[in-house]
């Protein structure tokens, strides 16, 4: 059964199927080939996704699209120039420190990709920066959307390795800063390599104004992550009050939403929550399924052997897991490898927070490599560039992000300090 599953789910890789419908195919000539009952199928499916805490990920996707649109993203971005802008350099240190704030509310890196991006892509080329440049540094810096809290990804971590999502939402503090920071220093060292950017500061407001105008857009992620580590309320709470949020200051203070933008809103963000969804119920049952074959054991027992000890079994994990996110979209990975590999980091002695922000930050990079980086698709729709015009200047920025990937991993209190202070 096994491996009927994993040649198919290949297969269809090989031939572009979408990941969930490979999936889901795999699974369902799995049941066929272990003569079980196919109503194993509906259960398990309905089972992986009939979980509270997944009620977030809607949520908090649409309030990424009520943000684009009521024009919270574009006061972040001029918030964010005003801190920064004044360097040479200083928008590439936007996009990055813009993301970096708008990721606190949205959620999803495909959603900062389009927010930030439709704003700062064009103003990097204006400044006079490479389309391919500008749409690599924002497909880059969208990736803080899965790591800084709150997180999709970190909600499908919890959910899937019965760990605590708050915990894992706090500890995401740390290595998202981290990446931020190395980011920030790279572009500034690059632009002042190149000689880019020598007039970034032009039009830039002053600190006090760009904050008078997007008091409200900061007051958000004050409010939804206060509420959550505050005790008011929980993270898939959280998530409808950004939406509320979102909506009021959208509507209300800025008035930029209208009453005839809900319909694209509600419906753009109808079908990315759909394409979520249709995946985990997918990855659901594929998890179900190659669990009962008992598949998670035998590749424990063989870590076990294999790697003998923590350090070389994250080092393994950390490059299978480099190589599984070129080909695999990040909330699957998520939901069929952490019940198998939580339990053996565990075995290794592993925090089970700290592992689990090891495979957010490692799949996330999988929004960045070809050939199914989702962020470098949506960062090349926005500059109107093939992919292939991107990977130039893509592959320094890859290595940053492995550089700090390595320092989380193998450097615990960055993920675990924060969570100890709080939690403990």
């Amino acid at each position: 059964m096994t491996a009927v599953m994993l040649s198919t789910m290949v297969l269809c890789f090989a031939l572009t199927v979408s990941v969930a419908v490979s999936i889901g195919l795999a699974s369902v000539l799995g049941i066929q080939a272990s003569n079980a009952n196919m109503l194993i199928s509906v259960k398990e499916m309905f089972g992986a996704i009939n979980k509270f805490p997944l009620a977030a990920i809607p949520f908090f996707i649409l309030a990424g699209n009520l943000m684009e649109t009521g024009g919270i993203s574009r006061r972040l971005v001029e918030f964010a120039k005003s801190i920064v802008g004044g360097v040479q350099g200083g928008l590439p240190m936007t996009c990055v420190l813009t993301c970096m704030i708008f990721a606190a509310v949205s959620g999803s890196s495909v959603a900062t990709t389009f927010a930030i991006g439709a704003i700062l892509i064009p103003a990097l080329i204006k400044h006079g920066y490479p389309k391919s440049y500008a749409a690599a540094l924002q497909a880059t810096s969208a990736e803080l959307g899965v790591i800084i809290p709150p997180s999709i990804p970190m909600i499908l971590y919890g959910v899937s390795a019965e760990v605590s999502i708050g915990e894992l939402f706090i500890a995401g503090f740390g290595p998202g800063l981290l990446i931020s920071a190395a980011l920030m220093v790279f572009v500034w060292a690059y632009c002042k390599y190149k000689g880019w950017g020598k007039n970034d500061g032009e039009g830039r407001l002053g600190f006090g104004k760009a904050a008078l105008q997007a008091g409200w857009a900061l007051l958000m992620p004050v409010i939804i992550l206060g509420g959550i580590y505050g005790g008011v309320f929980t993270p898939t709470e959280a998530s409808a009050v950004a939406v509320f949020y979102a909506l009021i200051v959208g509507m209300l203070i800025y008035r930029e939403i209208r009453i005839r933008d809900l319909y694209a809103i509600l419906r753009k963000s109808a079908i990315s929550s759909s394409i979520i969804m249709f995946i985990i119920a997918n990855a659901g049952l594929f998890a179900f399924l190659i669990t009962r074959a008992g598949v998670p054991d035998a590749i424990g027992h063989w870590l076990e052997q294999v790697l003998q000890s923590p350090a070389m079994f994250l080092l393994g994990v950390n490059a299978a897991l480099f190589i599984i996110g070129m080909f695999i979209e990040t909330s699957a990975a998520i939901i069929v490898l952490a019940p198998i590999l939580a339990p053996v980091a565990m075995h290794f002695g592993i925090d089970p927070v700290h592992f689990g922000l090891i495979m957010v930050v490692n799949l996330a990079l999988g929004m960045i490599t070809p050939p199914f980086g989702v962020n470098l698709f949506a960062a090349c729709t926005v500059a109107r560039i093939s992919l292939d015009q991107i990977i130039k200047h893509l592959l320094p920025f890859v290595g940053v992000i492995l550089l700090c990937l390595m320092v989380i991993t193998y450097v615990p209190g960055i993920s675990l300090a924060l969570r100890d202070l709080v939690y403990r």
